[in-house]
């Protein structure tokens, strides 16, 4: 048996970029069931960068983050509307109340305004807000840079080891693949995304009702094509966002369907309604539907990431829940986590996060 400081569950982006916080200080396993590292929800996210995403409690984590996946390369700049009909208006009032004060960089738009970021929009869409700092983030880099970052800082990664069993003991892990291999750790960190609470259970600790919701994303040729410079298109009633892809078109109709822990798949309704509200937004005719695909997005009951120890578990800690926000706000929910397991103090990045609103502790 190989002792560690801590093992972590999950080699996704969470896993990921825990592991190489971690591993400065303390020694890192790292556990993937799967043959490759980001094979669910972090390799099927048309991830972007977007200031209000998550809501004004994750407004803080994703501008901690923003410095950093700037200057590593990982962002370009792309710009966001949410757009709203007449009926809109007091939704369009509302979103800017709510983000006033969180410091997210947003103004609203009139009609003209609006036009001349997007020209195809269908007349009866009025007015926006207008985020001009939203980013694409490139997601395979980004979680390549974090398993890289930890392999150079002595981070032991394991494929194709799913946990199936976990014991404590005078004050160590026993940890049971299904190859039969055992480890020991001090820590184990649940970083298992849609399966946060079945690895929890695995623990005996008491699961927090994190839920996995299905994402449907498609790629459309179109005609005419999308315009490559068109800013990321959300409506603010939360029926499709949309944005171009090296010449082609991405679309979600932003669905959350329950479902349990899974290799997800797209189903044809979310993509017919999809496509349906595409329609609403733009005259564009779909050519084609090029590919699609879903992924899960696990919420905690309040919607908030979890971060941290579990109150009542000794040695049992959190890093899940973290929604579809998890890889924009990556750098400084790593940092504050790896802070808060190794009792370090903030620095630069983390210094004006309250991990209170993130502690497991709240479910208590």
């Amino acid at each position: 048996m190989t002792g560690f400081d801590f093992a972590i569950v999950g080699a996704g982006m969470a896993g990921a970029s825990l592991a190489a916080e971690l591993a400065p200080h303390a020694s890192v396993l790292l556990i993937e069931a799967e043959d490759r590292p980001g094979h669910h929800a972090t390799g099927r996210s048309a991830a972007f960068w977007e200031e209000c995403y998550g809501g004004p409690e994750i407004v803080p984590l994703t501008l901690a983050s923003g410095p950093y996946l700037r200057e590593q390369g990982f962002l370009t700049q792309r710009g966001a509307l949410y757009i709203g009909r007449a009926e809109d208006a007091s939704l369009l009032d509302e979103f800017l109340d709510r983000f006033s004060a969180t410091g997210a960089t947003i103004e609203r738009l009139d009609r003209q305004a609006l036009a001349a970021k997007a020209p195809d929009l269908q007349a009866e869409w009025q007015a926006a807000i207008w985020e001009p700092g939203c980013s694409d983030i490139d997601v395979a880099s980004l979680h390549a840079h974090y398993l890289a970052l930890g392999r150079g800082r002595g981070t032991r990664l394991e494929t194709r080891a799913r946990l199936i069993a976990a014991a404590r003991h005078e004050g160590s892990w026993a940890l049971r693949t299904e190859r039969g291999e055992t480890f020991v750790a001090q820590t184990l960190v649940n970083a298992a995304g849609a399966w946060a609470d079945e690895l929890a259970g695995l623990a005996g600790a008491r699961p927090l009702g994190i839920t996995p919701l299905r994402r449907t994303v498609v790629q459309l040729r179109t005609d005419p094509p999308p315009p490559p410079d068109l800013p990321l298109v959300l409506d603010i009633a939360g029926g499709f966002y949309f944005k171009p892809e090296a010449g082609r078109l991405w679309l979600s109709p932003n669905d959350e369907v329950p479902s349990a822990p899974c290799d997800a798949a797209p189903e044809e309704l979310a993509v017919a309604e999809a496509i349906a509200r595409l329609s609403q937004a733009v005259d564009w005719r779909v050519e084609a539907v090029e590919h699609r695909w879903a992924g899960l997005r696990s919420f905690a009951p309040d919607r908030l990431p979890v971060y941290g120890l579990d109150p009542q578990v000794e040695g049992f800690a959190w890093f899940a829940g973290q929604g579809g926000y998890g890889i924009q706000t990556a750098p400084a929910a790593a940092r504050l986590t790896a802070q808060l397991l190794l009792g370090q103090a903030r620095d630069a990045m983390t210094k004006g996060l309250d991990a209170t609103l993130y502690a497991p502790g709240r479910f208590a």
